[in-house]
């Protein structure tokens, strides 16, 4: 067992503490200052991808931050979290590439063979589509609580899924500005999950 073995391990403990235990925004910010960059870049390996990798950086400390009373110190903080960013972006590339299926993979037996072409399922099944729709209500309703500026530019980005261009196109806006007010209504974001986090 790693048990807080090292200075690091246990300086996060008391920041995952102060946070978990007593809402400390400073502790949530600071946690996010430690590992923002190491999180960015292991997902940008995982993805190839700047965008999804920032998208999966934010949705990794949004996961974590909300299950932080499911944190155990039987392993070092940072373990814990690259573990949550690991298994979400594994899930995010299954997702991106689940109809993909290598013509390898179909047999060409006849009919008669009664054989079943491994194609993936893209048919949710019923516990995933009540899951999916509390998500979407849930984070609808964390979105109606930004300001109508950073909401409109959510919405598009998430709900719509337009790209930066398309984003910046849209609202007239130079592209860093669009990057600059998503980051500042992802923090926002994440600021009011922590505050309603017994609702998660």
């Amino acid at each position: 067992m790693e048990r807080l073995s090292t200075e690091k391990a246990r300086r996060d403990y008391q920041l995952v503490c102060a946070a978990r235990d007593r809402g400390d925004q400073r502790a949530y910010a600071d946690l996010m200052q430690l590992y923002r960059t190491p999180l960015y870049m292991m997902l940008l390996k995982m993805t190839n991808s700047p965008t999804e990798a920032d998208d999966l950086t934010i949705e990794t400390f949004g996961k974590a931050f909300c299950s932080l009373h499911l944190y155990s110190p039987t392993h070092a903080f940072s373990t814990w979290l690259f573990s949550i960013a690991s298994n979400n972006c594994i899930d995010h590339i299954r997702r991106r590439h689940m109809h993909t299926v290598p013509l390898s993979d179909i047999s060409s037996r006849s009919e008669d063979d009664s054989y079943e072409y491994p194609l993936p399922a893209d048919v949710p099944t019923p516990e995933e589509e009540v899951m999916t729709a509390q998500r979407a209500r849930l984070l609808r309703e964390l979105v109606a609580q930004l300001k109508p500026r950073y909401r409109k530019i959510v919405e598009m980005r998430y709900f719509d899924e337009l790209s930066y261009e398309e984003i910046a196109e849209k609202l007239s806006l130079p592209m860093g500005t669009v990057k600059v007010q998503l980051m500042r209504a992802r923090n926002l974001l994440a600021s009011i999950m922590r505050e309603q986090e017994s609702q998660f």
